[in-house]
């Protein structure tokens, strides 16, 4: 393939920006037909692919959010968030949406398309699933039949991303169209903390319905450079892409890294990785051994941040830092706030550990959609807090120490236990069950479920672990799951989830 100088990539597929700005004007008069506006929802179930690109600046160039789906989620999952979000239209792979066709809210327009050649490769599909949905319109037929929408486009806000929440229900974090100041505010946020400039060349190896590989990726393909699409990681096509594209800023997760280290170093050294310039790491916590092993292998390129779906980046980490104060996920980003307070919300002594508060002076605020008392739980004083323990260190360099909340973080992915041992609840001879994160090399921790059968209950995990991936994404069933009688219990009856959590760790050498 002859290298792009400008324009998007996946697989042998090329698309200049001209080309997607004209489908994409067409796509928005499709869906101002259909009904959407400023402020309306538009669901994209799609994997890594230049249409859910297309599908979203379209949204935006009317005003309206793209709320792009989690595939790995159930159908009935996936018809939740439909739902909650009131989508106008659904735009999707056949396959995806065959797989969820009886759960879909009746008289919800449906746009599909065959997955393309690399992304059939790449999650190989049954053929009868790659079929036009029934009662759907073909995704090219329907574009070739529009005109070009006149615009002008309409301020944008970002993807509406739905995060997991811990009364096992996802939340859309419904972030406000900018105004002409908070733009420019964030432009720099992006400038610095992503490395997003004019010409970036830059590939995709994270799932797009990822709140920061979404933004990455939506943003980068704005700025006239090159974007490359992997459908999914692999560690070797990861170093052939960057050589052949001459990739020069990335956005990864630290289990990437651990992947990408555990090449044989012949393979390692195969490929030319000079171009690399910014490298911006985020979602999880990443081992200070496995930093500097990268940082020794692609040079101080290597940059972190902190924050959430709801925060942004509120701390950013330079490859500088990452020497001097290994384990630091950085000091505060410009024109951020960054706070450290105890349960009565009042701020904590320089080194003390405490919750960790957040906000960019700039952002754009954000709300829970349908859900504003959850957005008052995470607020102090205008700050937000993504749950997380810590301490600012005497140069102002932030440490995480523990999560406040039942959260666990497999591979950057969120995953609230509670949803989890509601199934497990309602599976039969389970008396009471935990689940929580242990470590895991590759992944940083992994999901563990200790089940407490009923008296006299005879259970087979791994018919408890069909259950679970009945009701439940495949990323969400515990890989490991035991069973126990007489789990530690606080005075209040409830399960002392850190006894049974904390000897993994304490075994680990870290806490998160």
């Amino acid at each position: 393939m002859t290298t792009l100088s400008t324009g998007i990539v996946s697989g042998a597929r090329q698309r200049s920006f001209e080309q997607i700005d004209a489908r994409l004007r067409r796509i928005a008069t499709g869906l101002e037909a259909l009904g959407v506006g400023a402020g309306d929802c538009v669901a994209i179930l799609m994997r890594n692919d230049i249409a859910a690109l297309e599908t979203t600046w379209a949204a935006q160039w009317l005003g309206a959010y793209a709320v792009p789906l989690n595939w790995h989620f159930k159908p009935d999952e996936i018809a939740y968030v439909l739902a909650d979000c009131e989508a106008k239209a659904l735009l999707g792979h056949a396959d995806l949406i065959n797989a969820c066709a009886g759960n879909l809210p009746a008289g919800l327009p449906v746009i599909a398309l065959e997955p393309p050649d690399e992304v059939r490769t790449a999650y190989p599909a049954d053929p009868a699933l790659l079929a036009l949905p029934p009662g759907s319109l073909d995704y090219e037929s329907w574009i070739g039949g529009l005109g070009p929408h006149p615009g002008p486009d309409k301020p944008a806000p970002s993807s509406m991303i739905y995060t997991s929440g811990t009364t096992g229900r996802p939340k859309g974090v419904r972030r406000m169209a900018p105004t002409p100041e908070e733009v420019v505010a964030s432009a720099e946020i992006r400038k610095l903390v992503y490395g997003l400039r004019p010409g970036v060349r830059t590939l995709l190896p994270g799932p797009f319905y990822h709140s920061a590989p979404n933004a990455f990726a939506v943003r980068a393909g704005r700025l006239g450079g090159v974007l490359v699409l992997m459908p999914k990681f692999d560690a070797e096509q990861f170093l052939q892409l960057i050589e052949e594209h001459r990739i020069d800023t990335l956005f990864m997760v630290p289990t990437m890294f651990i992947r990408l280290l555990k090449l044989p170093e012949a393979v390692r050294r195969r490929y030319d990785t000079s171009s690399l310039r910014f490298v911006i790491h985020a979602a999880a916590p990443c081992p200070a051994d496995v930093k500097q092993a990268m940082i020794d292998w692609w040079g101080p390129v290597i940059h972190e941040f902190y924050g959430g779906t709801e925060t942004g980046p509120v701390t950013y980490a330079t490859p500088e830092d990452a020497i001097r104060k290994p384990g630091s996920v950085g000091r505060a980003s410009p024109g951020a706030i960054l706070r450290i307070v105890d349960e009565e919300g009042r701020d904590v002594p320089q080194g003390a550990v405490g919750e960790v508060y957040g906000r960019i002076a700039g952002y754009p605020d954000f709300t829970y959609h349908k859900d504003p008392a959850k957005r008052r739980e995470v607020d102090l004083d205008g700050l937000i807090t993504c749950g997380d323990i810590g301490y600012l260190d005497a140069d102002g360099y932030l440490f995480l120490c523990d999560r406040k909340r039942d959260m666990v973080i497999s591979g950057g992915v969120n995953i609230y236990p509670a949803e989890i041992e509601a199934v497990l609840h309602g599976l039969p001879g389970i008396a009471d069950c935990a689940v929580f994160g242990i470590p895991d090399a590759e992944f940083g921790e992994t999901l563990m479920a200790v089940v407490e059968p009923l008296p006299g209950a005879s259970i087979d995990i791994e018919a408890i672990r069909a259950g679970l991936k009945a009701k439940l994404a495949d990323y969400k069933v515990p890989r490991r799951i035991e069973l126990r009688t007489g789990l530690p219990r606080e005075d209040s009856g409830k399960i002392f989830k850190r006894r049974l959590r904390d000897p993994y760790w304490e075994a680990a050498g870290r806490k998160i």
